[in-house]
């Protein structure tokens, strides 16, 4: 950290009289203060105290995929700024153009990208076109989108709608109609749905997906929207057989398919993108989070030829392109900054490292399992991990919120940053959640082990 920054005891009460944070209830910074990151470089960041923390969160919502201080990111950015900052979206530019088709070649059968600047933003423009297209082309009938219990897709009222979680939408209603909730796929809990004795539970939780299209009418249902892997709502790896099955059911129904990579987008999984995995042919692709790295704003929503076909077919027709806009979608520096960071990940090869990495990172969590018997299941891919905790293995009994919350205090107090589920699911957020950077080595995941070893069998005891 640069000494220099010594004294920002103005900078502190400034951020507490005038800043609402995020996701942070403020009545206890009237006695303590509010955190202020000063610095990062790598995986390490800096507070105010000088404190050195080793992220385990990427920025705190999975987002710094490449890591912090990288120059030739913010060269990019101001390099761009000085020649074109902004114009509104409906010209083109360089950076534009050029992201846009280096992405899409990375995403066969995707081809259009509309810009953004958040993945709130990205993936309502996803839920917009579903629902021009079925005014268009389904008079109106195929207007329902589907959503998946435990699934988060973003902060506004529609996206609330589209959320499967319920802490997180209380007090925020009413919401907008012709959002259906299916059930999620977390086979750790199958036995609260009734399908512990399942022999093919991957396939008998996308079958309920149907079954919630037959209960809806499959003429009125236009879309679904999933994670490729649930983030936020307990980090949710599908089992074995969901994906082939939902995309069956997708194209018996002719049901667009919308995967919100926010989260696993750009290398965080491993690969570029997390539905990528498991053979799937998503109609959109909406992201944010790691496209720039926190470097710039910016989202994209990523569509099918076939999509993008819907919105030309009666050009005399004014209102039938699809007349939306994001102001900062216009904006020059996410483009730019997105380039420059999947520079880096192509150039350093951190795909393959997310891949070693992660693998070493959920054998080490699954040994934690072994010595503290807190540890219900340990599951994620790549870099990507959740740990569940339960205070009995055999019925699963969530811990509470708050002892899960004094892991993460423990952690932080020994200068390591994870996550965990929080305002999510009722009585349901009692998983650590992990996501380092794709840069991560194995000296990092070992610290990050370490402490989240003392931390539980301080909390919890051995």
């Amino acid at each position: 950290m640069d000494q220099t920054l010594n004294d920002l005891t103005d900078i502190v009460e400034a951020d507490r009289a005038h800043v609402w944070h995020h996701l942070l209830p403020h009545k206890p910074l009237e006695t303590t203060d509010p955190r202020i990151i000063v610095e990062g470089r790598g995986m390490r960041v800096w507070d105010q105290g000088g404190k050195e923390h080793l992220d385990a969160v990427s920025g705190g919502v999975w987002t710094v995929n490449v890591g912090y201080g990288r120059e030739e990111i913010a060269d990019a950015v101001r390099d761009q700024l000085v020649r074109m900052n902004y114009f509104a979206q409906s010209a083109g530019s360089i950076p534009g153009a050029r992201f846009a088709e280096r992405l899409t070649a990375k995403m066969p059968g995707l081809k259009r990208v509309f810009y953004a600047n958040s993945g709130s933003e990205a993936n309502e423009k996803a839920f917009k076109m579903v629902r021009q297209i079925s005014a268009r082309h389904h008079g109106g009938r195929k207007s329902k989108i589907l959503y998946r219990d435990r699934d988060y897709h973003g902060t506004t009222i529609a996206n609330l709608s589209a959320g499967g979680q319920q802490e997180r939408n209380a007090q925020y209603g009413p919401f907008v109609p012709g959002f259906v909730a299916v059930p999620h796929c977390l086979e750790y809990r199958a036995h609260e749905q009734g399908w512990s004795g399942e022999a093919d539970y991957g396939r008998r939780a996308a079958d309920a997906i149907e079954e919630v299209i037959l209960r809806e009418g499959p003429d009125t249902v236009g879309a679904l929207c999933l994670e490729p892997i649930t983030a936020g709502g307990g980090v949710i790896v599908p089992p074995e057989g969901y994906w082939p099955r939902v995309q069956e059911i997708c194209e018996k129904y002719d049901i667009l398919l919308h995967i919100d990579e926010v989260v696993c987008g750009v290398g965080r999984t491993g690969t570029w993108f997390g539905y990528q995995h498991y053979d799937i042919r998503p109609d959109f692709v909406t992201m944010a989070k790691g496209v720039a790295s926190g470097y710039a704003a910016i989202s994209c929503c990523v569509t099918s030829e076939r999509v993008f076909e819907m919105f030309k077919d009666a050009p005399d027709d004014h209102l039938h392109y699809f007349r939306d806009i994001s102001t900062f979608g216009g904006c020059t520096a996410g483009p730019a900054a997105a380039m420059s960071n999947m520079d880096i990940i192509e150039r350093e090869e951190l795909l393959e490292n997310t891949t070693k990495m992660g693998a070493y990172m959920l054998d080490e969590l699954r040994a934690l399992g072994e010595r503290h018997a807190v540890i219900g299941e340990a599951r994620g891919k790549g870099l990507f991990l959740g740990a569940e905790l339960v205070s009995d293995r055999t019925t699963k009994e969530p811990v509470s919120e708050k002892m899960v919350q004094a892991v993460v205090a423990d952690c932080m107090q020994q200068g390591v940053i994870i996550g965990a589920t929080n305002r999510s699911v009722p009585g349901r957020n009692n998983t650590l959640c992990f996501s380092p950077a794709l840069i991560a080595t194995k000296d990092d995941i070992d610290a990050i082990v370490s402490a989240v070893d003392g931390a539980l069998g301080r909390v919890f005891g051995n």
